[in-house]
């Protein structure tokens, strides 16, 4: 089963590329070939949205910031002892970069129906220039685990 995007984004130790094209952002994440759209031109969440394990996600800039608003998420995360979550979920994270190779995401996580309040935790990410995403499934034949790099 997949990463859902709070483990995806704030937990997993997987590569990924942030694509900026007209109208949307486009992550491709290194993990089981997962991607999101992150819409740009403006749009509100839908209020009505089709549950999956990424949610749907629009973005702004806050001068120096990327601010992604997330929500639309299915209710089954699939790491034991991981983020729990419920289709009430709504994640807002601020990607800034903090100097030419790092980057920072503060996640809020706010989900009245599993949690009291909301939480924040922030990850810091290096860039890894002159590197490619490599094929990663995770399966009983997993091979690539060898040629990650310790973060």
């Amino acid at each position: 089963m997949p990463f859902s995007l709070p483990t995806l984004d704030g937990f997993a130790l997987f590569p990924f590329k942030i694509l900026p094209m007209a109208g949307e952002i486009v992550i491709l994440h290194e993990h089981d070939h997962l991607f999101r759209q992150i819409f740009m031109d403006g749009r509100p969440l839908p209020k009505d949205l089709n549950p999956t394990w990424l949610g749907y996600s629009v973005g702004k800039w806050d001068g120096d910031k990327l601010v992604v608003d997330t929500a639309g998420f299915n209710d089954k995360p699939v790491i034991p002892g991981g983020v729990n979550y419920s289709e009430a979920l709504h994640i807002t994270e601020r990607y800034r970069r903090t100097d030419f190779g790092h980057m920072e995401i503060h996640f809020t996580i706010d989900d009245p129906k599993v949690y009291t309040k909301p939480w924040s935790f922030t990850r810091r990410f290096d860039l890894l220039p002159d590197t490619e995403l490599l094929e990663y499934i995770c399966n009983e034949n997993e091979k690539d685990l060898k040629h990650i790099v310790d973060r």
